[in-house]
């Protein structure tokens, strides 16, 4: 396939118009129009920053392939996913799961995942159904797997969980105050030390890292890519390790960190 044939695959593989590309690159819609149709090529800078739009390295514009690989955003339904959370919070008799699936929808309703078309909502219950698959079947930690977003991205007071207090702690804890290029590190690196005095909130933000590592492909440009990797790098083996000296998650710990590291390598082999 020709460079032109790999960005109109890749271009409609992820659902963009050419308007839309052409806005992101500051240019008009004909000049990827004509890329696409092989009459003219983009020049380096372009070449890049195409890449970084669409997700994907340089050489997966540029390599001749004999196909462009379908790529999907989600694997599970949402719908179903809250269905076998509020069942199995129902016969476990978890409460404040129960009140939480509800309340996390309705607050989250209108919002997708970044650079993408998926509900955000996936991502709290794809949390939940992750905690429930690795046989944890706490209530606090449940209900705060689906509430750990809704203070930062929805506008809503931490009073104002339909929780009890131990979950609403969870969720203070998963919160992260709002940061600039200057004072990043400085909050990132407080926030992760509340974070693990706490093994449940570390349990739960380590499957947040988990989840957020296996969508940041379509969801961040290959700048923020290489920052969570690195922040991954530097903070998660200290959660990892808060885990794994939790005698009730040893399993888990085992599970999150080939989920984390693997993922981690996959990236970095690829970039």
């Amino acid at each position: 396939m020709s460079i032109g044939s790999n960005i109109k695959a890749l271009r409609e593989d992820r659902k963009l118009t050419q308007e839309q590309v052409a806005e992101a690159l500051g240019i008009s819609f004909q000049a990827v129009s004509s890329w696409e149709r092989d009459e003219y090529k983009p020049d380096t800078d372009k070449l890049i920053r195409l890449a970084e739009v669409l997700g994907v390295s340089v050489s997966a514009l540029v390599e001749e392939k004999q196909k462009i690989f379908k790529t999907k955003e989600t694997i599970y339904n949402w719908k179903h996913m809250k269905t076998y959370v509020k069942t199995t919070a129902h016969n476990l008799k978890m409460p404040n799961t129960l009140k939480a699936v509800d309340f996390a929808v309705k607050a989250h309703e209108g919002q997708n995942r970044k650079r993408s078309t998926t509900p955000y909502i996936y991502h709290p219950l794809n949390l939940a159904c992750h905690a429930l698959s690795m046989d944890i079947h706490e209530d606090e930690v449940i209900a705060a797997c689906l509430l750990h977003d809704v203070i930062e991205d929805c506008k809503i007071g931490l009073s104002e969980l339909p929780v009890n207090d131990g979950t609403k702690e969870l969720v203070r804890l998963l919160t992260c105050e709002k940061t600039n290029d200057d004072n990043r590190h400085e909050i990132i690196s407080k926030y992760y030390k509340q974070i693990m005095t706490n093994p449940k909130a570390t349990l739960i933000k380590c499957m947040d890292r988990c989840n957020n590592l296996t969508t940041m492909s379509w969801g961040l440009s290959r700048e923020r890519i290489y920052r969570m990797i690195k922040e991954t790098e530097e903070f998660y083996p200290g959660l990892l390790d808060v885990i794994k000296e939790t005698t009730e998650y040893n399993n888990a710990a085992w599970l999150l960190k080939y989920q984390i590291e693997s993922m981690l390598d996959i990236y970095k082999r690829l970039l």
